[in-house]
């Protein structure tokens, strides 16, 4: 990912307002004017702290990105068994959903960006990786047999209950039993 220069108050402010927009209507739905005047500045300074919309939706992501791998880093890290933490990230789904309900900002980001050269369509590829490599991760100081093919199990798995989320479905509650299942039966205890 790009280094980008630190945001200015009112730079937080257009992040903001853009996380908000972007989430809640879509990318493409969502216009910089629109962006400029929730968050009470004007498109120069918009154009000036982020460069173009394409920058603006890396900023958004890059910042959701990095409370998602806090927020289940967290989770896992208050799990006294590895076994139970290779789930972990699951349960930090369930914090997340909580005020997160149209499902994965990056899935649907990535509906609306298939382009490879768009700076966010990195920034959604390194986090689906990211994810998988944790589950591997921790699916090896478990102990889990076939540690790679179980992560890439458990992602799936993650990321159907995710895509599910918008729906009037509870089906967090059952991929969760599911990859705990899993991950029993991977684990030499």
């Amino acid at each position: 990912m790009q280094e980008a220069r630190p945001l200015t108050a009112a730079g937080h402010r257009i992040a903001a307002a853009a996380e908000e927009l972007f989430y809640d209507n879509g990318i493409t739905a969502v216009g910089v004017d629109l962006i400029a005047e929730r968050s009470g500045v004007t498109k120069r300074t918009l154009y000036n702290q982020f460069g173009s919309k394409d920058q603006l939706v890396a900023t958004y992501l890059a910042q959701r990105d990095l409370r998602w791998r806090s927020l289940v880093r967290a989770t896992g890290d208050a799990c006294e068994d590895p076994v139970e933490a290779v789930t972990a990230p699951f349960e930090a789904l369930r914090t997340w959903s909580a005020t997160n309900a149209r499902g994965c900002a990056f899935t649907n980001a990535l509906a609306e960006i298939p382009d490879p050269a768009h700076p966010a369509h990195r920034i959604i590829a390194d986090q689906k990786s990211w994810l998988r490599n944790l589950f591997e991760d921790l699916a090896t100081a478990a102990g889990c047999a076939d540690p790679g093919t179980l992560a890439t199990r458990l992602l799936v798995l993650h990321e159907g209950a995710l895509a599910m989320q918008p729906l009037p479905l509870d089906t967090l509650a059952e991929a969760t039993e599911l990859a705990r299942i899993l991950v029993r039966s991977g684990a030499s205890r």
